[in-house]
Order: structure tokens, then sequence, then C-alpha cells
């Protein structure tokens, strides 16, 4: 049915009136100009890498054969290239997103291809990790300048996989603490994101890839008490679910929402992980010594995390009562103390199975007070995890764990069953 159309028909049967037909078709004008713009811009940054790839295969087919002024030539000519289309969406085309966007793009990789040429054609020494912190030094300013949100992701990528190609891939000979200054750097366009387009596509992009980013880099901190980075990380996964319930991401789709997701993930991932006893007896064997903590880096990334996660869950909490906190959000806290338990004791793990299977319970509690299939499932799930995880980890017999799965299966039914029904009969009564 084309709404416009019946429009007409509408007004003279009085069912709506001119101006409220008028805004009527304001708004789909708008909403398909949206969408049409949208589009567009997707389409010229893809267009716009797939050119620049394309002038670098085409040079580079006929490489070999070409003098050492023409390949230096050649290397400067997509950076050249970039800056030119930069210039003219930067004042001919100010307004145009996808002008901005798709220029930048493309210059973005031609900083890379010529550094790369450069360095090939004269031969210079250096390894990955020096090429992608000078590759992203040069670019940062294209978000500012350009006030471009693809060279910020692109930013926040290149940092990430330079966290990784220093820490993980080149330990233990460099440290990649130069990582947490440029994410800082990164940060004020994504606080403008969000005060001028907090809907928008790239502020869901964004979203995403910083707590993404931060849980990747993080591990990178991790020297000898490496023990000590699950207090960093839980606390980490705390903060990105108390920061994914705040009040401007409860009103977001919640799929657009990475920080509740990722955080509520990797929490009940974390607690999955260290229900097995394997972990708690390297614990108590360790013997850590206070002065060998408190020295530690990854002592200093806990503390640090764990007082902004303690101070965001005070400031969202200090006015509820006990029943409005949710489980995750409490996790971290119950963690630290389970961490210190675990140090001499055999309960801890004892505590986090009833940490999984208290959430679990109660997630499956909330989906049914809220009417939600998806969290009342996601309860089933954490519940199932378990069961799972205890089936490869005690000397139960086959029957008795045959028992559990029917019995969980039998659970996933009733509660769906349970909900539909609800639905169904709360509708009748409407």
């Amino acid at each position: 049915m084309n709404i416009f159309k019946e429009l007409p028909e509408l007004i003279k049967a009085g069912v709506i009136t001119q101006e409220t037909a008028d805004r009527i078709r304001d708004y789909y004008k708008n909403k398909r100009s949206s969408s049409t713009n949208r589009l567009f811009i997707i389409f010229g940054i893809l267009g716009a890498i797939l050119v620049g790839l394309g002038i670098i295969l085409i040079i580079a087919h006929n490489w070999d054969e070409l003098s050492r002024a023409t390949k230096t030539c050649f290397a400067f000519l997509p950076l050249l290239i970039g800056q030119i289309l930069c210039v003219f969406a930067l004042f001919k085309k100010p307004d145009s997103i996808a002008w901005r966007e798709s220029a930048t793009a493309f210059l973005f990789f031609s900083v890379g291809a010529s550094i790369s040429l450069v360095s090939q054609i004269y031969n210079i020494p250096g390894n990955l990790s020096s090429f992608l912190l000078t590759w992203m030094l040069l670019c940062l300013p294209l978000t500012h300048v350009m006030k471009s949100s693809i060279s910020s992701i692109l930013y926040l990528i290149g940092i990430t996989y330079y966290a990784g190609e220093t820490s993980y891939w080149s330990y233990p000979s460099s440290e990649s603490y130069l990582y947490w200054l440029l994410l800082l750097i990164a940060l004020p366009h994504y606080y403008l994101l969000y005060k001028k387009k907090s809907e928008s596509n790239f502020m869901i992009f964004h979203n995403w890839i910083i707590p993404l980013s931060v849980i990747i880099s993080l591990g990178t901190i991790a020297k000898k008490t490496d023990e000590l980075m699950f207090i960093a990380y839980f606390s980490l996964f705390g903060l990105l679910y108390l920061a994914g319930n705040s009040s401007f991401f409860t009103q977001q789709n919640p799929r657009n929402n990475g920080y509740k997701i990722l955080g509520s993930l990797g929490t009940i991932v974390l607690l999955l992980t260290l229900s097995f006893d394997w972990f708690w007896e390297d614990l108590r064997r360790e013997g850590f010594q206070l002065n060998q903590i408190i020295s530690a880096p990854e002592f200093f990334a806990s503390l640090i995390i764990s007082l902004l996660a303690g101070w965001l869950f005070y400031l969202q909490h200090k006015n509820k009562t006990l029943s409005d906190i949710k489980p995750l959000a409490l996790i971290f806290i119950l963690f630290i103390v389970t961490f210190i338990i675990g140090l001499s004791f055999s309960i801890a793990v004892v505590l986090i199975n009833l940490y999984v299977f208290a959430i679990g319970i109660l997630t499956i509690r909330n989906g049914a007070k809220q009417d939600h299939l998806g969290i009342l499932n996601y309860g089933l799930l954490i519940i199932t995890a378990l069961v799972t995880c205890r089936f490869f980890d005690t000397d139960l017999s086959f029957v008795i764990r045959g028992i559990m799965f029917v019995s969980v299966g039998a659970g996933f039914f009733a509660a769906n069953y349970w909900l539909l029904k609800k639905r169904k009969t709360k509708k009748t009564n409407e």
C-alpha cells in the first residue's frame, strides 16, 4: 500500500486533516532521503577503498620494470590524490558526509601504502609495530580536521592491531603502553558523536569497536602476576555492563548497546572458565608476596579499573534498593572477595558456581517479569552452560548427567511455553 495515494482519501473521509497529511508526507520524504544518504555514504567509502586498492594493484603489476625515481613518484601519487580529494571535500562539499568520509578513507589507506612503498624502495629497516604506529599517528589529524568517523574507526582498529602486534606477538621484547594514550586521543571525536549524532550508524560502530578494542588490549598489560588480570577483566566487564545500563544506552536499540552485551557475555564466560578447579589450585600454589603484587602493572590496572567500576556502580545505585541491583552489576565486587578467599581456601570454586547459577535463575526471573523471551532464554542458556561445564568436570554417572540435561531441556520448554501462554491469556483479556 502506497501511503501517499491513501492520504487524499483519508482527508476526504475526515480521518486526518490537511496539516496532518502534510506532516506525514514530510516525515516519509525525510526518512527516504536519510536512507538514500546512508547508502550513498556506505558505497562512497567502499568505492574509495576499492579505487585505492585498484591503483596499488595496477602499479604493483609493473613495479619491477620501473626506475627508482618513477617508483617514488608512484609511491606518493595515491597520497597526493587523497589530499586533493580531502581539500575538495573540505572546501567545496563541506556539508556532504559521503564526500568527506570517502575522501578520508582513500587518504587513510594512501598514507599506509606510501609508507610501505617508500620503505621498500629505499630499503628502510623497520617492523610491523613501528609501521602501524607511524601510520596511525600520521592519520590521527584526519579524524579531527575532516571530522571523519570512518577515519576514527580505522584508527581504533589500527591502534588495537598495534597493541596486539607489540605486546602479544612480540612479547617479551616490547610493550604497548602507548596504546592507552593513543586511545585517549581518539575519544574527543567519540564525545562529539555522542553530543551531535548519538543515533547515527557511526556512533553504533564506535559503541562496539571501543569496548572491543579495550578488551583485546587490556591483556597486553600482563607480565608476571597474570592471575591479577582476572580481577582487571572482571572489573572491566563490570564497568562496561554498568556503562551499558546508563540512561543513554537504555534508550537505544539493545543490539546497538555493545557495552552491555560485551560486559554481560564477558562476565559469564569468565565465570564459567573459573568454575573449574584448575585455576584455584594454581592460585593457592603461587605464594604471592605483597611487595611483588603492589609493584606489578597488573595490580595498578586492576586497582584503577575496579575503582572506576565501583564509582559508576555507586552513582547508579546510591538511590536504589537492594532488589533493584542487577546481579551482573555486582559480580566484579563479589569476585574480588572470592579471589582473596581463593588464595587460601578451595571454597572459592563453589562460590563461582553459585554465582553462575544465581545469575541464571535471576535472569530467568527477570525475563518472566518483563515478559521478554530473549532475556528468559539467556538465563536458561547460562544454566545450560553451567550444567555442560559440570558434565566434563565431575565423576557423576552418565545416567545422572543425562537427567541433568533432560531437566534443563524440559526447563527450556516449560519456561517458554508458560511465557507464551501468559502472553496469549493477556491478549485475550484485553
